[in-house]
């Protein structure tokens, strides 16, 4: 739990802790307005990521999205130390949708009535079958592409990256993640 904790502090911008920013904040983001939560729930690779501290090591990192009976988005992301079958160590929360293509998230549950403790997961666009999602946030200290499976081809990789380029991300920072082949 203390770990969780930790890892909320640390990625929430205002907990004061420095992030680095990705993103061009002038450049006005446009979000997935037609999401379909539903569709969206089941497990996806995390193929490419902007570095971040909570996620600093990881390989194979896996994020799983359930619904749960009040509506809420339960949350278990993955992190494989080291390697991409290396051992696994894993950040549970619970996400809300605060808008159309806007969720927030926390992993701290238990101390979700406090607002600070919310992070902001906007799906900047996900394609037609919901096999490639690209995920961002306002302050640009966070963003990801990610896929129902562990590969995807560079085509679909480009077009995913052009996504986040349009909101205004610096993609030169972008660091692809090693999966596992399946």
């Amino acid at each position: 739990m203390l770990r969780s904790l930790l890892a909320a502090l640390l990625i929430l911008p205002s907990t004061g802790v420095s992030a680095a920013e990705y993103r061009d904040r002038s450049v006005p983001m446009s979000v997935e307005t037609d999401l379909d939560v539903k569709r969206y729930m089941g497990r996806w690779y995390e193929i490419a990521r902007f570095p971040n501290r909570f996620e600093k090591g990881c390989q194979g990192v896996t994020a799983d999205y359930a619904l749960r009976e009040d509506g809420k988005v339960r949350v278990v992301n993955t992190c494989r130390k080291g390697a991409p079958d290396g051992p696994a160590e894993q950040a549970r929360g619970v996400a809300r949708v605060a808008a159309p293509g806007r969720l927030e998230v926390t992993f701290v549950p238990f101390l979700s009535f406090l607002p600070f403790l919310w992070g902001d997961y906007w799906v900047l666009d996900v394609t037609e079958d919901y096999d490639v999602a690209v995920i961002g946030n306002p302050d640009g200290s966070t963003g990801w592409i990610l896929a129902r499976d562990p590969q995807i081809d560079e085509r679909t990789f480009q077009a995913a990256a052009k996504v986040l380029q349009k909101n205004g991300y610096d993609t030169s920072a972008l660091k692809r993640v090693p999966q596992l082949e399946e």
